[in-house]
């Protein structure tokens, strides 16, 4: 993981936190959850809060995250919005965390200029032992406490602030008069300073969970539809009167799911040429093979007259494989025809031809089970799914592994938003990726 995180495709984009009193602030946050403080001059963390040498130094990579539900946070800073999620159970914690600062934006601007926030994202189970617990979580609540008591003292100021409007006497109590400047003084006037947060209850919509392998979690109007391996404890036995199932094999049905649901931009000229997508994905599929069959060749040296005289040499292999002349006899078709009869299409092989729907907001949950269901492309598989990616870039070989670092940081790390929009239509940088 040395090269990843050099290259920043492992915790990068994180925020540096070596201020004194901000570690001061983190470390009570720590003891608020049980842990022991950290004793390291710096550290990075996420959007979260989580930081990777905090848990190295624990030796706890789910310190922030323990039995992989409820999830706790840090705030440090408003400005931690921007920064991604390294670690995490659930593909939607991202998009949960930017509901919560955008919904409070007034209170943690003007409780982290002196404390730092800290707590739980709890839903309806403390832990998950078949794929029911995850079908009961259908919201989450923030539970949030502050390091130096600031939402504490705040209250109690709003407390003697209505006692003394509503009790004559209040104003001749010396005691409570005292108290509510001594407490002024650390929160400022709270008339003007919103230091509680407003929402802290959030639905909980589609999502991926890391539980049993991977199970994917869809939510339309009167159906959910669960898509994970059948061994998953629960697979079609949990509400099977409002569930459908679906196994993570059978590319036919999710297929036929995704595209009945219009979660799916199907095949179109309109899209196919713009987008390079196709291309793409042909490429990736021949230097995998290039790897396969040599896992020693130096992928970054190599051109188009060098891997056009590598297919002729190696056809067998290439047509054995077929993802490659399918490609291109695919991106044929659309562009001549406009358009591809995707029944005509082997199942296993139409997920190299779609994208999902950008304007679906399941869009990157779809486009992660897309990823997923063709992991040769490497990078669709970094951008959507990270943990996949991680797992898979353990197994490649060295060379394919530079090969694999220097693709990721010559394309997508140098625009994210813009490969982004180009390869999968996405228009809004929402993802923190």
């Amino acid at each position: 993981m040395k090269r990843l995180l050099e290259a920043e495709l492992i915790y990068g984009r994180l925020l540096e936190i070596s201020e004194p009193h901000l570690i001061a602030r983190y470390n009570k946050a720590l003891q608020g959850f049980g842990l022991r403080p950290t004793a390291l001059p710096s550290f990075q963390i996420d959007m979260t809060g989580f930081s990777p040498e905090i848990a190295d130094e624990l030796g706890d990579r789910d310190y922030l995250d323990p039995n992989r539900v409820n999830r706790r946070f840090i705030i440090m800073t408003p400005a931690q919005e921007e920064l991604p999620v390294v670690h995490t159970s659930f593909s939607n914690t991202a998009a949960l965390m930017h509901e919560f600062f955008h919904a409070n934006a007034r209170a943690i601007n003007a409780v982290t200029i002196k404390d730092a926030l800290y707590g739980e994202i709890e839903d309806s189970v403390s832990t998950v032992n078949d794929i029911d617990d995850l079908l009961s979580i259908n919201e989450v609540r923030f539970r949030v406490l502050s390091a130096e008591d600031m939402l504490g003292k705040a209250a109690e100021l709003r407390a003697l602030v209505d006692r003394l409007k509503t009790v004559p006497t209040a104003w001749a109590d010396d005691a409570l008069l005292n108290r509510m400047v001594e407490l002024a003084k650390i929160t400022g006037d709270i008339r003007e300073n919103a230091l509680v947060p407003d929402q802290l209850v959030f639905r909980h919509d589609a999502f991926w969970a890391n539980h049993f392998g991977g199970v994917y979690v869809f939510l339309d109007e009167k159906t959910t539809t669960v898509i994970c391996d059948p061994s998953v404890p629960g697979f079609r036995r949990s509400r099977p009167w409002q569930v459908g199932y679906i196994s993570l094999s059978d590319h036919q049905r999710i297929y036929e799911f995704l595209a009945s649901t219009n979660r799916l931009q199907l095949p179109q000229a309109s899209w196919v040429e713009s987008s390079g997508l196709y291309q793409h994905r042909a490429d990736m599929v021949l230097r995998g093979l290039v790897n396969q069959a040599d896992p020693t060749t130096d992928l970054s040296a190599i051109d188009s007259i060098w891997l056009q005289t590598w297919m002729h040499r190696n056809s067998a292999l290439v047509a054995s494989d077929g993802a490659y002349p399918f490609l291109q006899t695919m991106l044929r078709t659309v562009l001549a025809s406009g358009t591809i009869k995707m029944q005509d299409v082997a199942p296993e092989n139409r997920f190299l031809l779609v994208r999902a729907a950008p304007e679906h907001p399941d869009q990157w949950l779809t486009n992660r089970l897309i990823s997923q269901l063709v992991p040769r492309d490497f990078v669709s598989r970094f951008v959507f799914d990270k943990q996949g990616f991680y797992a898979a870039y353990e197994h490649y070989s060295e060379k394919f592994r530079e090969y694999v670092v220097a693709t990721l940081t010559g394309t997508y790390l140098k625009d994210k938003v813009a490969f982004r929009k180009r390869l999968y239509g996405l228009k809004e940088d929402n993802s923190n990726a």
